[in-house]
């Protein structure tokens, strides 16, 4: 069974609906404090690998420190733009959770069905 990881912070509403969500169905997961345990650059290439859309999947434009911004990521080149991600966790979207091989961010109960679902066939497969 692939280990989840859950990027999480507490105080965040959809975060604690999301960790309540996993805790019903009984899934486990790996949980990491986004902004005492940030994800490097390198963790964030690979998260930005499994999304739709690259770095948009993951930057929360809605946030004030996106709206303080004085520089454009979208110009910025990539590995800068990783790292100012790392650097300031407040930039990234949550939750993100991932199992190395899906992602999803935010709080959306079919994405995490479909996430948990297909890892519990994995995990039955295995033992059968």
């Amino acid at each position: 069974m692939r280990k989840l990881i859950f990027y999480t912070y507490p105080s965040c509403t959809s975060c604690r609906k999301t960790k309540g969500w996993l805790k019903d169905h009984q899934i486990s997961y790996e949980e990491r404090h986004l902004f005492r345990n940030r994800p490097d650059a390198q963790e964030l290439m690979e998260l930005i690998k499994l999304s739709k859309s690259g770095v948009e999947d993951l930057l929360a434009t809605r946030s004030a420190m996106y709206k303080q911004l004085t520089v454009n990521l979208n110009d910025m080149p990539l590995s800068e733009a990783l790292q100012l991600l790392s650097d300031e966790p407040k930039l990234l979207k949550r939750p993100i959770i991932t199992d190395g091989k899906q992602l999803v961010v935010g709080y959306h109960q079919e994405d995490l069905k479909r996430l948990t679902l297909n890892d519990k066939r994995e995990h039955q497969k295995s033992m059968g």
